[in-house]
């Protein structure tokens, strides 16, 4: 990926479409995590699922968005309308929410958690293709950083929330589930009323086409080979990056392995959400400044340091690990959306995007179903075990390319 200049960005106030793009982030990740704090639990203690299956189904979830990623990224550009599809993606979550209190058994649970995952799929590309042509380029790193904030800021009152409701309800989950309704309305609400997308944006896409014989009348992936070199050095890195991080579900069920009660295994998704929150804004303005190979090479190595610590018994290692895992999301996560950014021409930004989460949701698949064989087979610390190794390869592939692209 191309380095950022050296030099500080001008200081320039942050687009209001940056802002009311984090607001929506905000609620609609308060609403899933303070459900997704207690799921795992719900799905192995309640409804008796294997950890095997719990890995496999938070892959295939992640997955069925990626690939959707992929395709709605492509539709925004075709079409130069991203907003419509961000609305759709959102609400398409927020009609799931109720679906979780409302189920039976495993089969709806998991129904619910595919439904809302293909919204996450609709949405994703599109609104950070919509946060691109919004905010100029010297701003791009502290945009996505932002909204990265403000997305893990809901994704720390949740658990939050959580908690109090599980202490109020007297750990009553199905009931708890309800909650997650509200906050969801909100996002798609502020998504609707407030967010204007930019108006030349469906201009610039029809005079692209119209300088690029015969794409009107092949499908839009045809293009994708004309994504250019450096993006695909962003993808590869990211590719890595993703088969060594276990999702957020392990940690939550690592927490419940070393005995955290039930009424505080929310703080296991909390904590990392806080520091995940602390530390994506700073990040952004920081890979602006010093450019974004410094943050993701101290990503990678905190990440390795995580995997590390969760791999080791006891309380202490458990917390601190989980506090790492959420710095180096903060390090890395806003980060690799901005290079991404930079990295693909304008016209094509929904589907380098698409295809962005298409590659990494289809290794988190397989990274998924990779630690829960390990974890159920060997335990636990060969799966985290096997995660740090993992980051150190990613850690020296950032460190070779590094070295053959910066000099």
């Amino acid at each position: 990926m191309p380095e950022t200049s050296p030099n500080p960005a001008p200081n320039t106030r942050l687009p209001r479409t940056v802002w009311l793009l984090g607001w929506v982030s905000l609620f609609m990740d308060m609403s899933s995590e303070l459900i997704h704090a207690v799921l795992p639990v719900y799905m192995t203690s309640v409804l008796g699922l294997s950890v095997v299956v719990v890995g496999l189904v938070e892959g295939l979830a992640e997955a069925t968005a990626s690939v959707l990623k992929a395709f709605s990224g492509a539709l925004s550009d075709r079409l130069g309308k991203r907003k419509l599809l961000a609305v759709l993606g959102y609400g398409l979550s927020a009609a799931t929410k109720p679906l979780f209190p409302l189920a039976s058994g495993a089969t709806e649970v998991i129904a619910a958690r595919f439904i809302d995952r293909i919204g996450k799929g609709i949405r994703g590309a599109p609104r950070d293709a919509l946060l691109a042509d919004a905010t100029p380029e010297p701003l791009r790193n502290a945009a996505y950083g932002l909204r990265q904030s403000m997305d893990t800021v809901g994704a720390f009152l949740g658990p939050l929330a959580a908690i109090g409701l599980l202490w109020w309800l007297h750990d009553r989950l199905r009931l708890l589930l309800w909650f997650g309704v509200l906050p969801a309305v909100v996002a798609v609400g502020i998504l609707v009323f407030g967010v204007r997308e930019p108006a030349n944006l469906g201009a610039r896409s029809a005079v692209s086409r119209s300088k690029q014989p015969g794409v009107d009348k092949a499908p839009r992936f045809a293009v994708v080979r004309s994504l250019p070199r450096p993006y695909w050095g962003v993808v590869a890195l990211a590719g890595v990056f993703t088969l060594a991080r276990l999702s957020e579900a392990f940690l939550v069920l690592r927490g419940q392995q070393q005995g955290v009660p039930l009424l505080w295994i929310p703080l296991v998704t909390l904590l990392f959400s806080l520091v995940y929150a602390a530390s994506a804004y700073p990040a952004g303005v920081l890979a602006q400044r010093y450019g974004r190979r410094v943050l993701l090479l101290s990503g990678m190595g905190v990440l390795l340091a995580s995997m590390l610590l969760l791999a080791l018994p006891g309380m202490p290692a458990l917390w601190l690990g989980v506090a790492l895992y959420g710095l180096h999301l903060g390090l890395t996560q806003g980060v690799f959306a901005a290079a991404v950014a930079a990295t693909a021409p304008q016209t094509l930004r929904g589907t380098a995007f698409g295809v962005y989460y298409l590659i990494t949701g289809l290794l988190q698949l397989l990274a998924g179903f990779g630690a829960g064989w390990l974890w159920q087979d060997l335990g636990a610390p060969y799966a985290f075990g096997t995660g740090a190794a993992l980051a150190a390869g990613a850690l020296m592939l950032a460190a070779w390319q590094s070295r053959a692209r910066f000099g």
